[in-house]
């Protein structure tokens, strides 16, 4: 046991999470903070679940509001978390969004929102967060949200802007890498293949003909669980991927390959 909590233990170290108000986000939280992390959720609307499911799991949690797109509210909410919490170790940039629409349907404006949340707000995010790790000399993590659809295009849905930005991210992530080595801070991404969350599998987001669409393609025959992501977060996020930086990892129960 002392050789796995050397290796993926985060005692003492603060996580944050951005979008992990639900779904993946506060999934993933919650796993950090079993792993010994304390955990600061940032997101637009409340966190109040995933602050109780935390505390009620012995682990320590508070809840700061701010738009990732909105450059000044991202300053402001890392001002906020240096003050309570004194630095920052790990970075999870989870918040995202996509809309299926064909290109020729789809406005400008949607296209410039998806890119802004799920590119944008991640690299302001980001710089934010490597800022403190630089100035406090702290070797951080950051782990980047992509996803399998930065690799491929799945189908049958039209989604172009989301799949653009998800390639973005994860180029956008190797360019990061690059540019903190000397610092100590890793930059990783991790790329999801379909995940049973309400964006994925609630009617009020997706069409019950996409579901059925995506099912036969599925190697494993099934989507993943939520937590089944958590392991290759604690990876990324601690000791034992001391030497992993520039990478992306694919979770997505072989989707991509086939």
């Amino acid at each position: 046991m002392m050789y796995l909590e050397e290796l993926f233990g985060l005692k003492g170290k603060v996580a944050v999470v951005t979008g992990g108000g639900q779904g993946i986000g506060q999934t993933v939280a919650l796993g950090l903070a079993q792993a010994g992390a304390d955990l600061v959720i940032v997101c637009r609307h409340g966190a109040d679940e995933t602050i109780r499911k935390i505390e009620e799991a012995g682990g320590k949690a508070y809840y700061v509001s701010c738009d990732v797109t909105d450059e000044a509210q991202v300053k402001a909410a890392v001002a906020e978390i240096i003050s309570k919490s004194g630095h920052i170790d790990i970075l999870f940039n989870n918040a995202g969004i996509c809309y299926h629409k064909d290109a020729y349907e789809a406005t400008v404006e949607e296209w410039r929102h998806v890119i802004d949340v799920n590119l944008t707000g991640e690299y302001i995010m980001a710089r934010e967060v490597a800022r403190t790790m630089i100035d406090g000399k702290i070797k951080g993590s950051i782990i980047n949200m992509a996803s399998m659809s930065g690799t491929i295009v799945n189908i049958p849905q039209r989604q172009a802007a989301y799949n653009a930005s998800k390639a973005g991210v994860m180029h956008m992530t190797k360019s990061l890498a690059i540019e903190w080595a000397d610092y100590g801070i890793r930059v990783n991404s991790l790329s999801p293949g379909y995940v049973a969350t309400p964006m994925s599998i609630d009617p009020k987001f997706v069409d019950q003909e996409l579901m059925d669409a995506w099912m036969p393609l599925m190697p494993l025959h099934r989507m993943a669980k939520p937590e089944e992501l958590v392991p290759a977060v604690l990876y990324l996020a601690s000791p034992a991927a001391g030497y992993t930086t520039g990478s992306d990892i694919i979770v997505d129960g072989a989707y991509s390959i086939v």
